[in-house]
């Protein structure tokens, strides 16, 4: 399961995001791939085509996670990593959200939707029946997984949220990186059975300056966060 955290302040909104993924499953770093969808720099999942984690010229973030036990592609469902594009085609962040809840989420597996600005943040829950629910994430730190947001039944979250709540920005890449024991909490997954974290980003969206991304091409214990280029 992959998983985000956001601390939501009025100088803007700081993420933080594994994804983690089968480890056969081929995929591009970010940069601009779709020309229906200029100007959205997102990560491109060979696969299917979509995207887990993108960003706007406007300066919205969008982010699609799987919902407990939906890992994959399902038969006659659509992919979710279309739902980051078709909402970053908006311009601001109520547009991109009426755009999600304007879907049927019966044509896809179950998901945790997240968009954002440098000034708020919504979640959208699609539960494979009529329209995505959703909820405004409110100033202070929220993190999501497969579950509920901020869920402390859930291992990982009781166990790395309160870290991001009170770690100051720089260390966010660290935190990111931790794969220490025990595996049914880690954030980043070590390989096994060909499942693993794949990559992660830290996304800071500010009201006062430019998006700024650092993405790490690979589990982010090893590989090192570099800025992506964003027009």
């Amino acid at each position: 399961m992959c998983s985000i955290i956001l601390r939501i302040s009025p100088g803007g909104i700081l993420i933080g995001a594994n994804r983690d993924e089968r480890i056969d499953r081929a995929w591009d770093p970010p940069a601009q791939y779709w020309p229906e969808y200029p100007g959205v720099t997102a990560g491109r999942d060979r696969t299917a085509g979509g995207t887990w984690l993108a960003l706007n010229q406007h300066g919205m973030m969008a982010a699609i996670l799987n919902r407990h036990g939906t890992l994959g592609p399902a038969p006659g469902k659509r992919s979710r990593g279309e739902l980051p594009l078709l909402a970053l085609a908006e311009s601001n962040l109520e547009a991109a959200a009426a755009k999600i809840q304007s879907l049927d989420a019966g044509a896809y597996r179950s998901f945790n939707f997240v968009i954002a600005d440098a000034t708020s943040a919504i979640l959208c829950r699609g539960l494979e029946s009529g329209a995505p629910a959703k909820q405004i994430l409110t100033q202070g730190t929220w993190m999501i997984t497969s579950g509920e947001p901020n869920d402390l039944i859930l291992p990982r979250i009781a166990r790395h949220m309160p870290k991001f709540d009170a770690a100051p920005a720089a260390t966010w890449p660290e935190l990111l990186a931790d794969n220490s024991p025990p595996e049914s909490s880690a954030l980043n997954i070590p390989a096994d059975d060909g499942f693993a974290t794949v990559s992660a980003a830290v996304i800071t969206l500010s009201a006062s300056a430019p998006p700024v991304w650092l993405f790490a091409a690979g589990p982010p214990d090893i590989a090192p966060f570099e800025p992506v280029p964003l027009a």
